[in-house]
């Protein structure tokens, strides 16, 4: 259950700590005192959308903690799943939102995403909000309700998963049946492209090589009179000596030297070696100055060749590499467009296969629907005469549809709140009243099947009261006695019916709005369901039929 909320920075909150209890809670005050920020930061810390609108002016962030205890195993199970241990059956659940947008979430201290939240949250609370009478409107979202009385997300799973590939393999034979001229067409253009780029007989880094070899070959005679004179300065000619010749005789001069004196020796031993290296560099430089000749044709087989890559890349890729991944994307598209025939009628047989693993699942779960709807139909009635609409009558109209991903059943809600009437589309006659207690009755019957333990009404009591508004705090009562309930309400009736009651209450100080929310005790629960009952003033009459309503409960 949601034992702890609390609330900083939230609209007009600053602050505030509420500690909730088992049973039926109740929290009320007057109009714009604050009842809906209450709703909006649980939602907010369960990972719901918000917006920073929500940040109380002149703050930079805004904080909400859900602490619940005695989390139920499945609850503890998603948890794991998440990645979150549990200790002593305990979750806290935590939000920080931003100015600049950012969110802060943690579980049990570990730093968490929004989506985590939500999906954690979801085996923890169930919010009804007068949003949810908006989807009673909606014939769209009836299946919801049928489907989640009959437990079956998984068969569903399992549908859709069928579903999907069978929408994918249609999508597929019908691309496939596309104009035929347009199909050889494209083989036509594929074939060219391909014996084009095949005949190019393309290497990876091929343009880089051939641009190297023609900068050396456009500065051929650069290089070969550079080389030239650098044998030249090595072997010398008839005129003077070279380097080689020279750096013997210095050899030679060394190792006479270091005969007599023994130091000398490593000086003689260096200079020999130098000579070698700079016999073996004078080799190497002849080779150099034949390589060097240039080849008359070579220049311009080279500049053909890197004309041709050009041409080629600004159809196909930049480079090689580009180049050649078109060729093989070619190259498999080629053969499937060759085996059309072949690729076509493995598909139409797949999707034949696929079409009849669909129906026979959506013809599955569309008879357990079926048979469910009578169930709950006879249920939500039950519930709906408790609560002041004994005539009504509640009928699931199922219209068969071609396979969907919900599968083939089309529902909506008729309903009869009168002797004699038919039943009539919700959308078209049901009040606001109605609604109310109509999505009231139905959560009522799905509760008995839900593993959440704490369920949150905001405002269920909409266009209703009286004896009707009784009824309502009664099934609210009786459902408080499985699981945990909390209610925002503005009829007495409900409140004096609470286990806890919470006034949500606001004041001005210096100019600024302050919402708090106090837990009262028997006196201030009188004093608080007087307003409800007489207004702004409270009379004795008021008190006195208040505190008969609390000890009749």
């Amino acid at each position: 259950m949601l034992s702890n909320l609390y609330i900083e920075n939230i609209a007009v909150i600053e602050k505030t700590n509420i500690d909730f209890t088992e049973g039926f809670n109740v929290l009320t005050g007057e109009t714009g005192a604050g009842k809906s920020i209450v709703i909006d930061s649980i939602n907010a810390v369960l990972g719901q959308r918000t917006t920073k609108q929500i940040i109380r002016n002149g703050s930079n962030s805004a904080f909400v903690s859900a602490t619940f205890t005695d989390i139920s195993k499945f609850a503890q199970k998603k948890a794991l799943s998440l990645g979150f241990e549990v200790e002593d059956d305990m979750v806290i659940l935590q939000r920080e939102m931003s100015v600049s947008g950012k969110n802060n979430c943690r579980v049990n201290s570990r730093p968490t995403t929004v989506s985590a939240l939500k999906e954690l949250s979801a085996y923890l609370v169930n919010i009804h909000g007068q949003s949810d009478n908006a989807q009673l409107m909606s014939p769209s979202l009836h299946l919801h309700y049928i489907d989640s009385l009959a437990q079956i997300s998984e068969k569903i799973k399992e549908y859709r998963n069928i579903f999907s590939e069978y929408i994918h393999v249609k999508e597929e034979l019908e691309n496939l049946s596309d104009d035929e001229a347009k199909r050889l067409e494209r083989i036509d253009l594929l074939r060219y492209q391909i014996e084009e780029l095949e005949n190019a007989d393309l290497s990876i880094g091929e343009s880089d090589q051939l641009n190297e070899e023609k900068t050396v070959l456009a500065n051929s005679e650069k290089i070969t009179k550079s080389l030239l004179k650098a044998k030249s300065i090595l072997d010398g000619d008839d005129d003077i000596d070279g380097v080689i010749n020279m750096t013997d005789d210095a050899s030679t001069a060394l190792m006479m030297s270091a005969r007599y004196k023994e130091n000398l020796s490593d000086l003689s031993e260096r200079l020999t070696n130098a000579l070698y290296e700079l016999k073996d560099i004078s080799d190497m430089v002849s080779e150099s100055i034949s390589d060097s000749e240039a080849d008359p044709y070579r220049l311009e087989q080279i500049e053909e060749r890197l004309d041709l890559l050009y041409k080629l890349s600004r159809k196909y890729g930049e480079n090689e590499e580009q180049m050649l991944n078109y060729l093989y994307a070619a190259q498999k598209e080629l053969k499937e467009l060759e085996d059309f025939d072949v690729n076509q009628e493995k598909l139409r047989q797949r999707y034949s296969e696929l079409y009849a693993d669909a129906t026979d699942k959506a013809k599955e779960i569309s008879a357990i629907r079926k048979k469910v709807a009578d169930r709950f139909t006879e249920q939500v009635q039950s519930e709906m005469a408790f609560l002041e609409m004994p005539n009504v009558r509640l009928v699931v109209d199922f219209t068969q549809t071609e396979l969907t991903k919900s599968g083939m059943d089309k529902v909506e809600f008729l309903i009869s709140v009168n002797l004699g009437e038919d039943p009539k589309p919700v959308t078209k006659i049901a009040s606001g009243g109605e609604l109310s207690r109509m999505m009231l009755a139905i959560k009522t019957v799905l509760a008995r099947y839900d593993i959440v333990e704490t369920m949150i009404f905001d405002e269920i009591d909409t266009g209703i009261s009286g004896s009707a508004a009784q009824k309502v705090g009664m099934k609210l009562k009786e459902v408080s006695k499985d699981r945990q309930v909390l209610c925002v309400t503005h009829q007495a009736q409900i409140a004096a019916l609470a286990d806890s009651h919470f006034l949500i209450n606001k004041e001005f100080i210096d100019n600024k709005t302050y919402t708090h929310v106090d837990a009262l005790d028997i006196d201030g629960r009188v004093r608080e369901l007087a307003r409800i009952i007489d207004g702004v003033n409270i009379t004795q009459t008021a008190l006195d039929h208040a505190r008969k309503l609390i000890e009749n409960k």
